[in-house]
């Protein structure tokens, strides 16, 4: 199972941004937010990662998928008193291949526009083959969501 890891600028960013007037400032419920897939070639780097710009082979448009990612659905942030834990959550981002299909290694979700923000990344931990017809799903966890804040 892949784990969703945060993009180290994305706590600034969710939260209007490392200066007044950051470009790169994201708001998960009314940005439109998208999630990319990559080829094995790709290497994240929390750390110096914080555009889509920054992060190099993300899949072309073929076989099914196409550049600039699946647009995410159906988003929603809950809070809960009971462990005081915030749940961002989506739709299960899906991809059905057609003709030769592709090859992913891993993905990402960004807030598509101007500046295109990062929140974080999956690594698949292998290369998936999706062939014609095959379906490739992105299981969102059902209890915490694509991610979660836990308040201490």
């Amino acid at each position: 199972m892949a784990t969703f890891t945060m993009f180290g600028k994305f706590g600034a960013n969710i939260l209007g941004g490392e200066a007044e007037g950051d470009a790169l400032t994201i708001d998960y419920l009314t940005d439109a937010m998208k999630h990319t897939l990559h080829s094995a070639v790709t290497s994240f780097d929390v750390d110096a990662d914080e555009v889509l710009g920054d992060v190099l082979n993300e899949l072309t448009t073929s076989g099914g998928y196409t550049a600039g990612g699946y647009t995410l659905l159906t988003k929603t942030a809950t809070y809960s008193a009971t462990g005081n834990k915030t749940v961002f959550d989506c739709a299960d981002p899906t991809w059905t291949g057609s003709g030769g299909g592709f090859t992913a290694r891993g993905g990402l979700v960004y807030r598509d526009g101007t500046t295109d923000p990062l929140v974080g990344y999956l690594d698949f931990g292998s290369d998936q083959v999706i062939a014609a017809s095959d379906v490739l799903t992105i299981n969102i966890d059902a209890t915490n969501g694509l991610f979660y804040v836990t308040a201490t």
